[in-house]
């Protein structure tokens, strides 16, 4: 069972410089969990103030020491001083994935 979670961060514009900071050490931090399969940060087209990450972890055994690690701790701490209303996540307990795979309906011409 992989963990698969969307979170959506409604980020204050005037701290946005101080969210990319944020959310650039916390994903170098997350991506060299041994447990986590993959960690990104896309902003929205629709509402450019508007942040989403998208998270795997190999088991719940991962996602328990993810929420356990002093990057978890310290983006938690922060994060509330930056964000402009109440973060919304999605989280999925998947069957076997092991990570990305290619889309079979596009590919490069």
């Amino acid at each position: 069972m992989v963990i698969l979670i969307v979170v959506k961060f409604p980020v204050r514009p005037d701290r946005a410089d101080e969210w990319a900071g944020l959310a650039a050490d916390y994903a170098r931090a997350v991506n060299a969990e041994e447990g986590s399969l993959f960690f990104e940060w896309s902003r929205s087209l629709e509402e450019p103030d508007t942040f989403v990450c998208v998270e795997g972890f190999r088991d719940a055994a991962a996602g328990g020491a993810h929420v356990a690690t002093d990057a978890f701790t310290r983006f938690v701490e922060q994060a509330p001083d930056l964000v402009s209303a109440q973060p919304q996540i999605i989280y999925v307990d998947a069957p076997e994935v092991s990570g990305w795979g290619p889309m079979g309906e596009i590919q490069p011409r």
